[in-house]
C-alpha cells in the first residue's frame, strides 16, 4: 500500500486546516472587493454620470482586473511552485494580498484625488488578483497530495468549502457595518472597517501555514526531476504533454465560474435595482453561504462514492435550468422565495465546484500539477467570472429584463456540460501511478 493509502489523519487533518485557513481570508479579501464593488466603490472611486448603473459598471471593470491578474499569477506561482513546493508559495500570497487589501481601505476618494483614486485601486486590485491565481493550486494540491485515493473530492473540497467560508465572513463584516450604521457614516468610512480586518485574519493564517509541510509525492517528484535531465517544469510542458486535462479543466470551469458570480455578486445588483434593501439582500446572502458551505464536503464525499462525473453532469445540466426559476423568484420580492432562488444556486454550484481540486489534480503528474490545475482555473476567469457580473449588469441596463441574462448563464453552463461529457474518469486514481506513467512516457509524446 503507498502513502496515499495509509495517510496520517490527523495530520491530513491539520493540512486541510492550513489550506482552508489561507484560503478563507483571502476570499474573504477577494469577495469583500465584489461587495464593496457594488454598494461603495462606484459611488466613491468614479465620475457621478447621474446614473447609477454606470458607476457599478464602472467598479465591476475594475472587480475584473483582479481575475485578468489571476491567470499571470497562477502561471508564475505554478511555474515556481512546482520546482519549490506549494508551502513558501502560499505564504506569501497571504502577504500579497492581505497588504494589498488593507491599502485599499486607505485609499482616498475620486473627489479628493480624481482619477489617482480608480488608478490606485486598480493597481491594489491587480496585486490582490495576482495572489490569489496563486493561492488557490497550491492550496488544492497541499491537500490533495496527501490525501487518500479512495478519499481525495472529499478531503479537496475542503479548501473549497474556504470560498463560501470567506464570502460568509465578508458579509458578515459588511452586515453589521450596514446594520449598525448610518448610509453616510458607512459610505465615508465604514465600509474601510472591513479592509482593515484583513491585517488581524492574514496575521492568523500565515501562522498556521507555518506548521505544515510539503507532501512526500512531491518530495518524491523533486528529487525525481532533480536527477532527471528531461524533466521538465511549468507552462510549456504541461501544454507540450498534457493539453486535453488544461483545455478540459477549463472548460469544466467556465460555467461554474460565471454561475457563481451571477448568484453572489450580481445578484445584489439586481435585487438592488428591482429596490430590495441592502441590509436584506446581504442577510440572505449570509443564510446561503451557510448551506454552500455544508453542501461542497458533502459532493466531495459523493464524488468519491460514485464518480466525477456523474456529479460534475448533473451540476453543469441543473445549472442551464437554474436562472429561469430564479430571476422570477427574485422578481417576487419576498424573502424565502428570494433565499430559496439563492440558495438553489448555490447547491447546484455546489455540485461542479467540489470535485473540482480532484479532478484537476488527477489529470496532471506531480511535476507540473500546480501549472496545470493554475492554468485550467485561473485562465478560465478571464473569459468567465471576471466579466459575469459587468455582462449582467450591462444586459439589465439595455433590456431591463433577465431574460437575456438566464440565456447567458445557461449558455455558460452548456460549455461545462460538454466538457463534462467528455471527460474521463479518475474516481480512485492513484498519483503515484500517474507519476510513473509520466516517467515512462516517450519525451516527445503528447496526451
Amino acid at each position: 500500500m503507498d502513502h496515499e493509502q495509509t495517510a496520517d489523519l490527523p495530520y491530513l487533518k491539520k493540512v486541510v486546516g492550513a489550506s482552508m485557513a489561507g484560503t478563507v481570508v483571502e476570499w474573504y479579501e477577494f469577495f469583500l472587493y465584489g461587495t464593496a464593488a457594488t454598494l461603495v466603490f462606484g459611488k466613491l472611486f468614479f465620475p457621478d454620470t447621474g446614473n447609477e448603473l454606470d458607476g457599478i459598471i464602472a467598479a465591476f471593470a475594475t472587480y475584473a482586473v483582479g481575475f485578468l491578474a489571476r491567470p499571470l499569477g497562477g502561471v508564475v506561482f505554478g511555474h515556481v511552485g512546482d520546482r519549490i513546493g506549494r508551502k513558501a508559495l502560499l505564504q506569501l500570497s497571504l502577504v500579497l494580498i492581505g497588504v494589498s487589501t488593507f491599502l485599499m481601505g486607505c485609499l482616498p476618494s475620486f473627489d479628493s484625488i480624481g482619477y489617482w483614486a480608480p488608478a490606485l485601486l486598480v493597481l491594489l486590485r491587480f496585486v490582490q488578483g495576482f495572489a490569489l491565481g496563486g493561492e488557490w493550486g497550491g492550496a488544492v494540491l497541499l491537500v490533495t497530495e496527501h490525501s487518500p485515493n479512495r478519499s481525495r473530492a472529499f478531503w479537496g473540497s475542503f479548501p473549497q468549502a474556504g470560498v463560501p467560508l470567506g464570502n460568509l465572513l465578508a458579509t458578515a463584516v459588511l452586515l453589521i457595518l450596514a446594520a449598525t450604521l448610518s448610509d453616510a457614516d458607512f459610505l465615508a468610512w465604514g465600509w474601510r472597517v472591513g479592509f482593515w480586518l484583513s491585517a488581524v485574519i492574514v496575521v492568523i493564517g500565515y501562522y498556521i501555514r507555518t506548521q505544515v509541510s510539503d507532501s512526500p509525492i512531491f518530495e518524491e517528484a523533486r528529487a525525481h526531476a532533480e536527477a532527471s535531465a528531461e524533466a521538465g517544469y511549468g507552462l510549456t510542458e504541461v501544454f507540450r504533454h498534457y493539453p486535453r486535462g488544461v483545455f478540459t479543466a477549463m472548460g469544466l470551469r467556465f460555467g461554474e465560474n460565471i454561475v457563481y458570480y451571477m448568484v453572489v455578486t450580481f445578484s445584489i445588483t439586481y435585487l438592488h435595482h428591482r429596490e430590495i434593501d441592502t441590509t436584506r439582500i446581504l442577510a440572505l446572502l449570509f443564510a446561503a453561504h451557510i448551506l454552500h458551505v455544508v453542501a461542497i464536503p458533502l459532493v466531495g464525499a459523493l464524488a468519491d462514492r460514485i464518480g466525477r462525473r456523474p456529479v460534475y453532469i448533473a451540476g453543469a445540466a441543473l445549472t442551464m435550468v437554474w436562472p429561469f426559476l430564479a430571476f422570477p423568484m427574485f422578481d417576487t420580492g419576498a424573502t424565502a422565495t428570494i433565499l430559496a432562488a439563492i440558495m438553489l444556486g448555490l447547491a447546484i454550484h455546489a455540485l461542479m465546484y467540489a470535485p473540482q481540486p480532484a479532478i484537476m489534480a488527477e489529470m496532471f503528474p506531480t511535476r507540473m500539477r500546480y501549472s496545470g490545475v493554475s492554468l485550467g482555473y485561473q485562465v478560465t476567469a478571464i473569459v468567465a467570472g471576471s466579466w459575469a457580473p459587468l455582462i449582467g449588469t450591462a444586459l439589465l441596463r439595455e433590456y431591463d429584463s433577465w431574460t437575456p441574462i438566464a440565456v447567458y448563464i445557461a449558455i455558460a453552463a452548456a460549455v461545462s456540460l460538454l466538457s463534462a461529457l467528455a471527460m474521463r474518469e479518475t474516481r480512485g486514481a492513484s498519483l503515484l501511478a500517474l507519476d510513473e506513467a509520466d516517467r515512462n512516457r516517450p519525451a516527445a509524446a503528447a496526451r
